[in-house]
């Protein structure tokens, strides 16, 4: 009887997942998922992650069960793993998602010979972790769309494929051995508040989110108090819910929101097909500025006080602290945090990334180090050297200072703007909030380095 494995990495689902549903073709399949050491060697297992990947494991696995099947889970080298289940099993074909980093791109290459060698076939689907596949679209000068205006409206006219239905049954051959399931108890360093993860989690947001907060997004989606943002980029970034059926559903809702909402999910192929064509990105400029960035051991104080959400200005504060809180931030919120870093502090937006990542539920190397990028100016932004003013953007998208005092307690006894500006306060006013460090730069100190460094009148 044949057998085929699914590989899975970062499409922990099995709805809409057409590599399992290709292996499934098959009389049996293994499930099977590697725990990368290669990926805990570069520093990229962050504990927040590694929290909600054990969530999504047992979820896939519970689900695999209902249908007949299990997970099998290894620890090593992947292609090594995968290549030893595949001997083990006498499996023809292994299957998987095509993913986009260097690092992706190279452990596809390494498995492809290697089962090649053994007399099997290696399997890349697209569309299972973005909506559209990187480099379906391309002007006719580049290999892949610089600007995102132009790739959004080509992305916008693909007809998608249809989403497709989780397999009803899942035959695994007998004695295939399995590691024990992950667990998120006993990991340390977790984010108090941090998300649950796993497809039953992903698909009861989403269907939650079209009901409840479409319609309103694209009003309320920078709405920093109001929390009016999907909260999914965990579940796409772990692939517990598919970018194909998300479009689809938000589509068929229709309105307004939906345009919006779609057109963020855009966004994150966009950063994806970017990173596909130049895996560099990841840590180079795209686009180098020939920056010579404050270094972080020169700007160590300053460094420090962001990270800590004590720079003096309550709305980068509140969200440096909701990040660490959380494992997650408004989308506003990385925004600003990360113009404030590498643009008022001149400090090289990797440090900005790496903090990131150590913390991010959904630190995805596309969209976390390209947008860094676009805010460093760096990147694909047609406006490299905008700055946002963190008091200016707080007054617009936190009028009457609610998100600021919800994670800056310091703040809780100041009413409406005065929440934003607390430096100016005089007297008892000022004494209330005595705790509460002045800022460690004035803006227009820090825009004049940073025209400066740019050559920008």
């Amino acid at each position: 009887m044949n057998v085929s494995v699914v590989l899975f990495t970062s499409d922990l689902r099995l709805h809409d997942h057409p590599a399992l549903r290709a292996a499934c073709e098959a009389h049996r399949v293994v499930p099977l998922f590697v725990r990368d050491r290669g990926v805990a060697r570069a520093g990229f297992a962050a504990p927040n992650r590694l929290a909600f990947l054990a969530d999504c494991l047992r979820d896939l696995d519970a689900g695999l069960r209902v249908r007949g099947g299990r997970l099998v889970v290894r620890s090593g080298d992947v292609v090594e793993e995968v290549c030893k289940v595949a001997a083990e099993t006498d499996a023809d074909e292994v299957h998987m998602a095509a993913d986009v980093s260097g690092y992706a791109q190279l452990r596809e290459r390494r498995l492809r010979r290697a089962l090649e060698a053994e007399g099997r076939r290696l399997h890349v689907h697209d569309t299972v972790t973005t909506a559209v596949t990187p480099g379906a679209v391309a002007p006719s000068s580049s290999d892949h769309f610089a600007v995102f205006t132009p790739y959004f409206r080509r992305w916008s006219g693909l007809r998608l494929r249809d989403p497709l239905a989780a397999p009803r049954t899942v035959r695994v051959p007998d004695g295939v051995g399995s590691e024990p399931l992950p667990f998120r108890a006993g990991l340390s360093g977790l984010s108090p508040a941090l998300a649950a993860g796993g497809e039953s989690e992903g698909r009861r947001r989403l269907s939650a989110w079209l009901r409840g907060g479409l319609a309103a997004y694209e009003e309320r989606q920078d709405d920093l108090a109001g929390d009016a943002t999907s909260r999914l980029s965990p579940h796409l970034h772990f692939g517990t819910v598919s970018p194909v059926e998300a479009v689809h559903r938000a589509r068929k809702a229709g309105g307004p929101g939906a345009e919006a909402f779609v057109r963020q999910i855009a966004w994150r192929d966009f950063h994806r097909q970017v990173l596909a064509a130049r895996p560099a990105a990841a840590a180079a400029d795209y686009r180098t500025k020939h920056d010579r960035w404050r270094s972080e051991h020169a700007a160590a104080e300053d460094v420090a006080a962001w990270r800590e959400g004590r720079t003096g200005y309550p709305l980068i504060d509140a969200a440096m602290r909701q990040l660490r809180h959380e494992g997650w931030m408004h989308n506003r919120g990385r925004l600003l945090t990360a113009s404030f870093l590498t643009k008022t502090l001149y400090v090289d937006w990797r440090v900005g990334a790496r903090h990131f990542l150590d913390l991010l539920v959904d630190g995805d190397i596309a969209n976390n180090q390209l947008n860094w990028q676009w805010m460093a100016g760096t990147g694909t932004d047609t406006r490299p050297n905008r700055v946002l003013n963190p008091v200016t953007q707080a007054k617009r998208h936190d009028p009457d200072g609610t998100y600021v005092r919800r994670w800056v307690p310091e703040l809780a006894r100041l009413d409406g703007p005065a929440v934003h500006e607390p430096w100016k306060l005089r007297g008892q006013d000022r004494a209330a909030v005595a705790g509460y460090p002045d800022p460690i730069i004035d803006l227009a100190d820090g825009l004049a380095r940073f025209r400066r460094a740019r050559g920008v009148e």
